[in-house]
C-alpha cells in the first residue's frame, strides 16, 4: 500500500497501537478474509480522530470494523488501514429513560443494562450480535422491530473530523440502511429513547427471543446473520426452502440445514465460496420463483 510506511510511522509516533498484515478472519464471524495491510485499535476519541484525518490526507482507505458480525472481507485482504472500533468505546450510561451508548458497545449489553433500568423497547435486539455502531449504521432490527423504532440521535464524526450529533429523523433510515452507508461518517455513540416498563415482563420477552434464535437460527457454525434481505412479500429462508436448496454446498460455504436464510461457513469457507454460493442461491430463487434477493451481508474488497 503506498504510503504504508508512512503512517505507519506517524501511527507509532502517536502512541496507536497498530499491527500490519492482520488477519481479517480472526476479525469477523464468518472466520473470513484476507490481511488487512494496516490494522489499528484506537484507544480514545482523540486518536480515532487523529487516524481518520491521517487516512483522508493521505489518501488512504479506511474501514471502520467493530464486531465484524455484518461483514465479508475479500480473501485477498483489504489494502488500506482498518480502524476497530472495539471494547474502549464501549461506555453505556442510563439516565431519565435514555440510554448513551458508545459504538463499540455490544448489543447485548446495551439491552441488559435497559432491562436493569427497568426500560423497555430494545428487547428486539437482545441476541443481534453486533455492536451499538454497525446496528445504527444498518438500522438493524429482528421480530419486528428496527434501531429507527428506539433512536433518539447519534453524535459522529464527520467527513471534516468534526463531531456533531443529528436526532434520528436526520439519518435517513430505512430498511437494512441509514446515511452512515452514503457519508464519510464515523458513529461515535447514539442515543435510545425507552419507556419505563416491570423489568420481569422485560425479561420475559429477552428470553423468549433468546430461546427462538437457540432453536431456529445456526448459532453453532460461522456466519454473518441473515444472508439475504427480505423481499417485499415474501420471506428468503423460505424461497430458499422452497427451491430445495437446504443443505446446499459450495467449497466451505452452506446453506444452512437450520435456517435456509444462513449461509454458514461449514469449515474452510473463502469469501469466494460464500459470494459464489450467495450469487447462485439467487439465480436459481429467481429463476423458480420471481423473486429478486439482494444479500445483507456487506461484502468488503
Amino acid at each position: 500500500m503506498e504510503h504504508l510506511s508512512e503512517i505507519a510511522a506517524k501511527l507509532r509516533q502517536a502512541g496507536i497501537p497498530m499491527v500490519c498484515r492482520e488477519k481479517l478472519s480472526a476479525h469477523t464471524s464468518f472466520q473470513v478474509g484476507g490481511p488487512a495491510a494496516m490494522f489499528c485499535e484506537p484507544q480514545n476519541k482523540k486518536q480515532l480522530a487523529a487516524v481518520l484525518q491521517l487516512c483522508r490526507e493521505m489518501n488512504i482507505r479506511h474501514y471502520l470494523l467493530g464486531k465484524g458480525t455484518n461483514i465479508l472481507f475479500a480473501d485477498e485482504g483489504f489494502d488500506g488501514v482498518v480502524i476497530h472500533i472495539g471494547a474502549v468505546f464501549g461506555h453505556i450510561e442510563c439516565h431519565n429513560r435514555m440510554i448513551t451508548a458508545q459504538a463499540g458497545a455490544p448489543l447485548a449489553k446495551v439491552c441488559i443494562a435497559a432491562v436493569n433500568e427497568g426500560l423497555s423497547g430494545l428487547e428486539f435486539a437482545y441476541g443481534i450480535p453486533g455492536c451499538v455502531g454497525g446496528a445504527v449504521y444498518m438500522n438493524a432490527g429482528a421480530y419486528g422491530g428496527e434501531i429507527k423504532d428506539v433512536l433518539s440521535s447519534v453524535t459522529f464524526l464527520d467527513e471534516n473530523g468534526v463531531e456533531r450529533t443529528l436526532s434520528a429523523d436526520q439519518l435517513e433510515l430505512g430498511y437494512r440502511t441509514s446515511a452512515f452507508e452514503h457519508n464519510d461518517w464515523c458513529i461515535l455513540a447514539a442515543t435510545f429513547h425507552l419507556k419505563e416498563e416491570d423489568n420481569g415482563l422485560i425479561r420475559e420477552r429477552m428470553s423468549d427471543y433468546a430461546h427462538r434464535r437457540i432453536e431456529k437460527q445456526p448459532l453453532d457454525m460461522p456466519s454473518a446473520g441473515s444472508t439475504f434481505k427480505r423481499p417485499q412479500g415474501a420471506y428468503a429462508g423460505a424461497l430458499i426452502d422452497q427451491c430445495g436448496l437446504r443443505g446446499y454446498r459450495i467449497g466451505g460455504a452452506q446453506v444452512s440445514e437450520k435456517h435456509c436464510g444462513f449461509i454458514v461457513n461449514a469449515g474452510g469457507a473463502t469469501c469466494a465460496d460464500i459470494l459464489c454460493l450467495a450469487d447462485t442461491v439467487c439465480e436459481i430463487v429467481s429463476e423458480t420463483t420471481g423473486f429478486q434477493l439482494e444479500k445483507e451481508v456487506r461484502v468488503v474488497r
